[in-house]
């Protein structure tokens, strides 16, 4: 039994270590959204998750500050597929922007961007863009009955979400800039893909992204009409 015990162990040592750091850090993302949804009452408004075309999420966000503010994080994003029923393959992206001001201090933040509109999933498809410039974007609300402030839901094209230490929360990503980031595209598909190619043929999911894609199917397998 023992010995059995042993080999698997080794067995399950061996697959992670074969994963890429992108393919950890994927993963890490499905864990995070599915970690955050399992708290229902402090977690994203169903009603706002049902609406989105689009979700991002961002592990372990670096805030990082001395006289100068900074923020820079590594993530992917997934939208739902063309006919609204299931979310599509992953592509990645990446958050930076800076602030100025006499700050000390750092912090890591588990970030999620709910994309509310049309408009907004065509910004993932660019190159870049800069949050609460190109595109609106709103700390969203937490919690079943904060889903009623429907002033954000006309106005923000995007609602941010942080998690750090356990709390759940609203975040202002205003002046980043979220880009693409084809390495990490590269190694996840075997090949250069930008996310508007990822998105548009619909490559096979790598197998690191079934938590994320599970998560999100399992929370909201269809958009909302309302």
């Amino acid at each position: 039994m023992q010995f059995k015990l042993t080999v698997l162990t080794l067995a399950v040592t061996a697959l992670l270590s074969a994963q890429s750091n992108e393919e950890k850090r994927l993963k890490a993302a499905g864990d995070i959204l599915s970690e955050i949804m399992q708290v229902s009452d402090k977690a994203i408004p169903q009603e706002l998750l049902d609406r989105a075309e689009c979700a991002v999420i961002i592990p372990s966000l670096k805030k990082g500050a001395f006289v100068i503010g900074g923020k820079f994080g590594k993530g992917f994003f997934t939208c739902r597929n063309a006919s609204s029923q299931g979310w599509g393959s992953p592509a990645g992206v990446r958050v930076e922007g800076g602030s100025l001001g006499f700050q000390i201090g750092g912090s890591e933040n588990d970030v999620i961007l709910l994309v509310m509109n049309k408009k907004g999933a065509a910004r993932l498809l660019n190159n870049q863009f800069k949050l609460g410039g190109e595109a609106s974007v709103a700390a969203g609300p937490v919690g079943r009955t904060s889903s009623a402030q429907t002033d954000i839901l006309l106005t923000a094209e995007i609602l941010s979400y942080s998690r750090s230490r356990g709390a759940f929360a609203g975040l202002s990503l205003e002046g980043s800039t979220l880009r693409q980031d084809l390495d990490v595209n590269k190694e996840l598909y075997g090949k250069t893909l930008t996310n508007k190619e990822i998105i548009e043929t619909a490559p096979s999911a790598p197998a690191a992204s079934k938590t994320l894609i599970d998560t999100l199917n399992k929370y909201s397998p269809r958009k909302s009409s309302k």
